[in-house]
């Protein structure tokens, strides 16, 4: 198979689909990989690194599209990298289709076959593709926060672990998974004082062994968050629903009423952010303020740290990858019913229930939608 690799072009995005350590894999099995030049710089990865592993290199997106029959990203297509994609393309990278009409529109118009990262599932219901990234948006979610507590930029001028005679600052985390574990780890580590909520008391159970009484843990009701939202200085939006919009659990008018100078990190904003008050923002320009409240909504916040992101995103994709490749998309998918959920989009069929229950799309069965490919060809 030809797998193409591009450059990202998503604002201040400096990951790159495949590493050259991955390449190499791919180039092993006889398969040939077209790399867009300058793909890899951002990682520290030159032309010559992707070259030396056996890929091509191409000078333009244009070409890598037009060579290839699977596109391996890491973000969502551009508008200018959708109108690239054919019938006969696999894509695989991350979607995040649910709010994003627009381009779950032209991946359907495409009739390509579109397997998000976010959706493929673990053997014990995780998200492994999404962990990784996840590990590190929790993780920079804090550190984001503390900058944006400084008073330079719009905070209260409060240091989050605060020193000897002075109170560290009180971080509420919204959701315990992995997106919200690190974030506790960070924060704590920084010597914060820190409460996350979850509705399932077995993962605050987990949490509290994890972390034990550095670590306050609060069944989520609205009355419970609310009170707590209100006294915080930097809340976390670490909610996650596979595949589907995230619930708005901070609303417009708890940010109102919010400390003039706090905080809001929304990590769900590529599902469509869990406060009201969220609208996507980039690296370049991350942060907006409302009602005196500092947003942080970066929508691609792993991009700020490229090369542990990359390298990190490699190890537990490229074995799919390499699956597709393989065996084609059919093939591969429905060999693995942990894979198969990963099909979002295939030959003009939205095979995501989240994604068409949220955009108003008729939902086809990711095996209804292959079966029926294998038939016509037949």
């Amino acid at each position: 198979m030809r797998i193409g690799v591009p450059k990202e072009i998503k604002n201040h995005e400096y990951r790159v689909g495949l590493t050259p350590d991955s390449v190499r894999e791919f180039t092993a099995r006889g398969h040939e990989v077209w790399v867009e030049t300058l793909a890899g710089a951002g990682i520290g990865a030159d032309d010559a690194a992707y070259e030396a592993a056996g890929a091509k290199i191409l000078s333009t997106a244009s070409e890598v599209f037009e060579t290839a029959q699977m596109i391996v990203k890491v973000k969502e297509p551009q508008a200018e990298e959708r109108a690239r994609l054919r019938s006969d393309h696999i894509l695989f990278t991350y979607l995040h289709l649910a709010p994003d009409a627009a381009q779950t529109a032209d991946l359907v118009k495409s009739g390509a076959t579109c397997i998000a990262y976010e959706t493929v599932l673990g053997k014990d219901g995780s998200l492994p593709l999404l962990a990784p990234m996840s590990q590190v948006a929790g993780r920079l979610s804090v550190i984001a926060g503390a900058k944006a507590l400084e008073k330079e930029h719009g905070g209260s001028g409060t240091l989050i672990g605060g020193v000897p005679g002075v109170a560290p600052a009180k971080v509420v985390v919204i959701g315990g998974g992995v997106v919200g574990s690190h974030a506790i780890t960070m924060a704590l580590g920084l010597g914060a004082d820190v409460t996350v909520f979850d509705r399932n008391v077995s993962v605050l159970s987990e949490l509290s062994l994890t972390y034990g009484s550095a670590l306050k843990t609060v069944y989520s009701t609205k009355a419970a968050l609310e009170a707590h939202v209100l006294e915080a200085d930097l809340v976390v939006g670490a909610v996650l629903v596979a595949g589907a919009a995230a619930p708005k659990l901070v609303t417009a008018d708890m940010v109102k009423r919010m400390k003039p100078g706090s905080v809001l990190v929304d990590v769900a904003i590529d599902q469509g952010g869990c406060f009201e008050t969220s609208h996507a923002t980039t690296h370049s320009d991350p942060t907006y303020i409302v009602d005196e409240v500092v947003h942080y909504c970066v929508a691609n916040m792993p991009g700020a740290v490229p090369r542990t992101s990359t390298y990190a995103l490699n190890n537990v994709t490229l074995p799919f990858a390499l699956a597709l490749a393989d065996k084609g998309a059919p093939q591969a998918l429905l060999d693995d019913p942990l894979f198969l959920p990963g099909l979002n989009v295939h030959q003009g069929k939205v095979t995501c229930s989240a994604v068409a229950e949220a955009l108003g799309y008729e939902f086809v069965s990711p095996e209804a939608a292959l079966s029926a490919v294998s038939v016509q060809a037949a």
